[in-house]
């Protein structure tokens, strides 16, 4: 999909070294803008020429008004804190995600960019209660509510971008058009943050049971559906489409729910494993990922060991929500296509990740029952003991 506004344009993307932002720069250098890549760590592997990128912090103001300095549109994807143990350190969650955010807006304005596009999240109205078919009617969940820093400064990120659009730009140049994206849990070939972590649990053995409700429904979208939703919001607030976007967020995704867990099967048996029977209650997970969490606070500072699961990944992925793509579809001519894993499991499969035997039957039982007898063990461990 072409982005009209793109030649002979500049456009920064903040996080640009990550899976999704690279991903996005790689599509907009194509259709002939002029990219930089703003981040901490530099691309892993080739870069393609006449990509240019730029080191640096952006909880550094300084360093954001450099970087941002005679750009055109600015994608701010950076963020921290989505899932794991990252989840739980809440002041760096807070500097990137909320400082950041306002450096990015304050740089914009001082150095006359028109475009900003922001990358958000479902999660800024979802806090694990039920959503189906929702839209961008739905207010914010409220912060007290939210059960994960990442998710209340992400909503406080978007808050703030919104509220910044109209607002003039020094120099007198106009005003600063900004809008957000509310994308789904992003998946595809070479994604980093969520799928070698699955990949991982399943060669250890330790995906062993699946939880919730069979027929819960949430969403995924394929990295270059939403590539093509933010070259899209970033036309869509141009002079020439009338500003469309401009104080709009939308949701993005594949447009197709489904069971999270289904959803990962053509994964698991493409690497040569056998798919869980077991399905445990919500309420014991989630208590259970408490506990993990607990832990983990009171450990971390001796050992930032990897939680198994948090317990806003308990309700992300156990819990239905989904949302229309209507509005996106309408404003902005979003279209998602159809994809699968299939990419995904060549990916893996490529690097070496498939099983090299086949367990029985009966020893898959045993292994199950000693996996869930550990399990119970050790939530019952956490509990009071009569008259102590």
């Amino acid at each position: 999909l072409v982005m009209e506004t793109a030649r002979a344009e500049t456009c920064l993307i903040t996080g640009g070294c990550g899976y999704f932002g690279y991903r996005l720069a790689a599509h907009l250098h194509k259709n002939g803008a002029k990219v930089i890549l703003f981040d901490l760590i530099p691309l892993k592997g080739v870069m393609l020429e006449g990509i240019k990128f730029v080191q640096g912090d952006i909880r550094n103001y300084a360093q954001v008004v450099s970087a941002v300095s005679g750009v055109d549109c600015v994608f701010h994807v950076a963020s921290y804190g989505m899932s794991g143990r990252e989840q739980l350190k809440r002041l760096r969650i807070e500097e990137v995600n909320v400082d950041g955010t306002r450096n990015i807006l304050d740089a914009c304005i001082q150095c006359g960019v028109p475009r900003l596009v922001y990358t958000s999240t479902f999660n800024v109205v979802f806090g694990g209660q039920e959503i189906r078919n929702g839209d961008e009617n739905l207010p914010y969940l409220p912060l007290d509510l939210h059960p994960d820093h990442y998710s209340r400064t992400k909503s406080i990120a978007e808050m703030a971008v919104l509220k910044a659009n109209g607002t003039a730009l020094k120099g007198g140049s106009g005003v600063l058009r900004t809008c957000a994206l509310r994308p789904a849990g992003i998946y595809g070939p070479g994604e980093q943050r969520h799928l070698p972590r699955i990949v991982g649990y399943i060669e250890k053995g330790i995906f062993r049971f699946v939880y919730g409700k069979a027929n819960s429904l949430v969403e995924f979208v394929h990295v270059d559906n939403l590539v093509s939703a933010h070259a899209l919001a970033a036309a869509a607030l141009t002079d020439q489409k009338h500003h469309r976007a401009a104080g709009q967020a939308y949701f993005i995704s594949d447009s197709r729910p489904v069971n999270n867990f289904e959803f990962f099967r053509p994964l698991v048996e493409g690497l040569g494993y056998p798919f869980p029977t077991l399905r445990l209650p919500l309420t014991l997970v989630y208590f259970a990922a408490f506990l993990i969490e607990t832990v983990h606070r009171l450990v971390a500072p001796l050992y930032d060991f990897q939680p198994l699961l948090t317990r806003t990944e308990v309700y992300k992925t156990g819990v239905t929500h989904y949302f229309s793509t209507a509005k996106a579809q309408s404003h902005l001519g979003f279209r998602p296509k159809e994809y699968d894993l299939d990419e995904v499991v060549q990916w893996f499969r490529s690097r070496g990740h498939v099983k090299k035997w086949q367990s029985s039957g009966a020893s898959r039982l045993v292994v199950n029952l000693l996996v869930v007898a550990a399990f119970m063990t050790a939530l019952l461990s956490f509990l009071p003991v009569a008259g102590s």
